[in-house]
């Protein structure tokens, strides 16, 4: 593993656990020689992130829409910044980057890039590990549905084992130094099309 991309919030959180961990996970990426892929951003949680892992010596490459580099939203001091058509490209952009993916607290944004990537790992689009970076239990709500969609068959056992959430870095790394990508799901021929 090389690089690694971050989801977060563009906004810090209300609670200063949120901003700490994020703290602890920029010095841990540093200490592990990875470098970071995230959306470019300047403020909240992502510039947070970005800034620490950088004053650290660490290389950051941001990924960022052109809609949102246009509003002002790009930090300037990265390694390296793409400007990308879209937000679709943009994910895309990130998955092709990095070789793992991990998802700090955030909002609607963070949650749906980390579900589309593991999403993809199950359909073979995406050979990166996806993690949940449980701070403050606050994933577990999420935790508790993908248990539940394992528990009703929508997800099988074996493709849930394939998604952590833990608020330890050092089960991250072992999980991501040890993680296989998900079997690539076949479906029987269907009649009558």
């Amino acid at each position: 593993m090389q690089k690694i991309a971050v989801y977060c919030g563009a906004a810090p959180g209300n609670d200063p656990a949120y901003q700490a961990a994020t703290v602890q996970l920029a010095d841990w990426l540093v200490a592990n020689h990875l470098e970071l892929v995230y959306g470019g951003g300047g403020v909240g949680l992502m510039g947070l992130l970005a800034n620490e892992v950088l004053d650290a010596g660490g290389q950051v490459h941001g990924v960022m829409a052109q809609e949102l580099a246009e509003r002002g939203a790009a930090l300037t001091r990265l390694t390296d910044l793409k400007i990308v058509a879209n937000m679709a490209v943009r994910k895309q952009t990130m998955l092709t980057l990095a070789d793992g993916c991990i998802a700090l607290p955030g909002g609607p944004g963070t949650l749906e890039e980390i579900i589309e990537a593991f999403s993809w790992a199950r359909i073979g689009d995406n050979t990166n590990p996806c993690v949940f970076y449980n701070v403050a239990g606050y994933y577990d709500p999420l935790k508790q549905m993908f248990d539940d969609m394992t528990q009703k068959e929508f997800l099988t056992t074996t493709d849930r084992q394939k998604l952590l959430f833990t608020d330890s870095l050092a089960e991250i790394l072992k999980f991501m130094n040890s993680y296989v990508p998900p079997k690539v799901r076949t479906y029987p021929q269907v009649s009558g099309l």
